[in-house]
């Protein structure tokens, strides 16, 4: 390997060194975008993997969804919850565990799972106010620069020339010239090898300029939400793009970013525990 770039059998044989997700959350994820669901049995193996179950618990009985009685079975949580809500807060919560401390000292993953945190509740806010689904927004949104952190873990040596190298090109055109593949391009491998559904691994494969086709779906959703969070301007440019894409009115933004301030801190609370 050169230290120069690298390939992409490199990379995909680089994600078979990354930590490992447990087989149930591995089943959540094949089960997104699915009609068949058998959500009975998926509850048993989340009850049954304790750590999993213990996750589900805490978050279902935190100020965040203010429940008027304590969940006291993952069961309970799924029905409260409702299915998709709790198999998402699941993936999430272990996909951020399992990367948690992972990046080495160049990047700095506190700040990486807040924006992403943030852009997760953006893209799920936006999904529901354009009719679309908020789970696999939520998830989009979470894991779209996922890549960073397989780029940063499998070629750190490479990647710290990434972050030195940062000009106002972009990261993207920084890791093409440094690496040879961007962080898109690696965070969708990822996704097709977790067998998330495709429109999940285009969210994250082309977070930053989403296929037209894709402009009024989920990949539409998480570019708008990745805008926004770096904005932090309801009424600028990226607003527009929002309102244009996917018919919302510029008050609909607004109020999109308003509740993603509202709920950032106690989600990155939640998600982000040890």
């Amino acid at each position: 390997m050169t230290t120069t770039a690298v390939e992409l059998t490199q990379v995909v044989q680089r994600l078979r060194d990354l930590p490992a997700l447990p087989s149930v959350v591995l089943d959540l994820i094949s089960s997104f975008g699915r009609d068949d669901v058998d959500v009975t049995t998926l509850a048993e193996k989340m009850s049954r993997d304790q750590a999993l179950a213990a996750k589900i618990l805490r978050l279902a009985n935190s100020s965040f969804y203010g429940l008027p009685a304590r969940v006291k079975t993952v069961k309970q949580a799924i029905v409260v919850l409702g299915f998709d809500s709790a198999r998402a807060l699941a993936v999430a919560s272990t996909v951020i565990d399992r990367f948690g401390g992972a990046g080495g000292p160049r990047v700095d993953v506190a700040h990486f799972w807040r924006h992403s945190i943030a852009t997760a509740l953006c893209a799920r806010s936006l999904a529901r106010q354009a009719g679309l689904d908020q789970d696999a927004a939520f998830i989009g949104g979470l894991l779209h620069d996922i890549g960073r952190l397989v780029l940063a873990i499998s070629f750190p040596e490479q990647y710290a020339r990434v972050i030195a190298g940062y000009d106002d090109t972009g990261l993207s055109a920084v890791e093409l010239r440094v690496l040879g593949v961007d962080h898109e391009h690696a965070g969708q491998l990822l996704a097709e090898a977790w067998k998330f559904p495709p429109v999940i691994q285009r969210a994250i494969g082309r977070h930053h300029a989403p296929a037209a086709a894709d402009l009024a779906d989920i990949p539409g959703v998480v570019h708008v939400a990745n805008g926004l969070v770096h904005a932090l301007d309801p009424n600028g440019r990226m607003a527009g793009l929002a309102a244009a894409n996917l018919g919302l009115l510029p008050e609909q933004v607004q109020a999109v970013c308003r509740e993603t301030e509202g709920q950032f801190e106690e989600a990155c609370r939640l998600l982000m525990q040890d």
